[in-house]
């Protein structure tokens, strides 16, 4: 464990264990307003670069602009350029005055704000979102939630204890084909489930990331250097100012995690959703730098393959360095796949498994895939979508009613950072699920399966499963009844 994991996990303990009774009186609070509807739900945002202005700002600005109950009144950032451009767009399009800040502390005690908007960069998403609740407020959150497994675990802790409306900026989860697809799963649509396989295909010609353009306004005296690599909070060791770092960090590690958190979550919330699984058992990565040598250090060609307690394996693959020939992304099962070809996610294909398998008549299930609609639509705008329904929750102070909460959030960040894990360390982890804790995995993942095998035993299921045995089981040939040791030298048969 480097210094600066052994301090931010300090860190993280120290500010969210236990949350004071103050707190909760104040979120409370906070709720009671939010119910009201004369009063306006106050929101700040904390980061407001690419992401944190294109997406956070815009959509709640015009959200606002729409008639929604909601008031923009604060924005904090520690690149000037950055500060003043939300700020100033905002109070073009919405009016009134906005508040600039540079520390979101600061931000966060003097604004009596209802909810707060994230888009910093990830090494800083627990410990603002964590620190946000405690005092009160709502979050949205942009993906991936936070960076570390034991940052998840915390900040679900602190969510529970609060009882605050977070949302996951994984605004694809805001699309009714998961839905969908987890109830056509549930019902044995599928038969036993058995893996999933996702993909996140790109290519540029100047390497991933790069593509954040670097300005000579960029600089110490425009930045707050030290604040946005979080020296004092331990989250990163002080070193020289670089713009590329500001601005292009999803490339190093101590910032992000280049593929496994900027895409890789997105996909793998997805499937959590669809397939109703959540924290994985026994996650692998591996990939490397093949191409791009650019002085990054995240690679340009990666894999996480996660292993889950109800026997479903999950895969991610992708490399940042060719788009043109994706694989395709599905849900199999025994009795059929369920295959996501459509690029704007608005159906599915249901690909059925031959007759002589599933024994099922084609008059019956026809043998021929089969496209499925959501009765939902999708919605035009995703992200809008998304922040739609985080304001909805907090005004009817329903968290469950998220469509990515932060229980969803913390397992996909907890397959994607263990896949990053084990490609950097060279292990295969484990994670248990009752304990909340990781380690490194050993032979009794395959040994444990082998035993199930050995005793006949019964297929497991995804959470939410209602279809007792179907497409669950094997039959035994008529042969079958040949098999057995022979016991001083008798023939089983007989």
């Amino acid at each position: 464990m480097s210094p600066t994991d052994s301090t931010r996990r300090s860190f993280l303990k120290s500010s969210a264990a236990g949350i004071a009774a103050g707190s909760l009186a104040v979120h409370a609070q906070k709720k009671a307003q939010a119910a009201d509807s004369n009063s306006k739900i106050r929101i700040g945002f904390v980061g407001v670069g690419g992401r944190g202005f294109g997406a956070h700002v815009k959509s709640l600005s015009k959200i606002a602009k729409d008639g929604a109950n909601i008031e923009l009144v604060a924005v904090c950032d520690v690149y000037d350029a950055n500060r003043n451009r939300a700020a100033d767009y905002i109070e073009k399009e919405n009016g009134g005055k906005v508040a600039r800040y540079v520390d979101f502390r600061e931000m966060y005690a003097k604004e009596d704000l209802d909810a707060v908007s994230i888009g910093t960069p990830d090494h800083w998403h627990a410990i603002q979102a964590i620190e946000a609740m405690k005092a009160g407020m709502n979050v949205y959150c942009e993906k991936p939630m936070v960076k570390q497994v034991e940052e998840a675990i915390e900040l679900v802790k602190v969510w529970k204890d609060t009882g605050a409306v977070m949302q996951v900026g994984v605004q694809g989860t805001s699309l009714p084909v998961w839905d969908a697809a987890r109830e056509k799963i549930n019902e044995g649509l599928l038969g036993k489930v058995l893996m999933y396989q996702t993909e996140y295909f790109r290519n540029s010609d100047i390497g991933q990331w790069r593509y954040y353009g670097l300005s000579k306004d960029m600089s110490p005296k425009t930045i707050d250097w030290k604040r946005f690599l979080g020296v004092e909070e331990g989250l990163a060791e002080d070193q020289p100012f670089d713009r590329a770092v500001f601005a292009q960090w999803r490339r190093f590690w101590e910032f992000g995690s280049g593929m496994f958190t900027d895409l890789f979550v997105h996909r793998t919330t997805q499937m959590l959703k669809a397939t109703g699984l959540r924290y994985p058992a026994r996650v692998t990565g591996s990939g490397g730098l093949y191409l791009e040598y650019d002085g990054r250090e995240v690679p340009d060609v990666a894999t996480v393959v996660a292993e889950f307690d109800e026997g479903v394996q999950g895969l991610v693959l992708a490399t940042m360095a060719n788009s043109e020939t994706p694989v395709k992304q599905m849900i199999r099962g025994h009795y059929g796949s369920i295959v996501f070809d459509d690029p704007r996610f608005d159906e599915f294909t249901f690909v059925p498994e031959r007759p002589q398998v599933t024994h099922i008549s084609p008059t019956e299930l026809p043998f021929e895939p089969t496209v499925i609609k959501p009765e939902k639509r999708a919605p035009k705008d995703q992200t809008r979508a998304h922040f739609e329904n985080w304001i909805t929750a907090i005004e009817e102070n329903k968290p469950e009613s998220c469509f990515n909460p932060p229980d969803l959030g913390a397992a996909a960040i907890i397959v994607v950072n263990l896949g990053a894990r084990s490609y950097r360390e060279g292990k295969i982890y484990r994670f248990d699920a009752d304990k909340m804790e990781v380690s490194e995995a050993d032979g009794s993942w395959s040994k444990k399966w082998e035993k199930i095998s050995k005793e006949r035993g019964s297929a497991k299921h995804v959470p939410g499963w209602a279809a007792g045995d179907t497409g669950s089981t094997i039959n035994d040939p008529d042969y079958m009844s040949l098999e057995g040791p022979w016991i001083d030298g008798k023939d089983p048969a007989s």
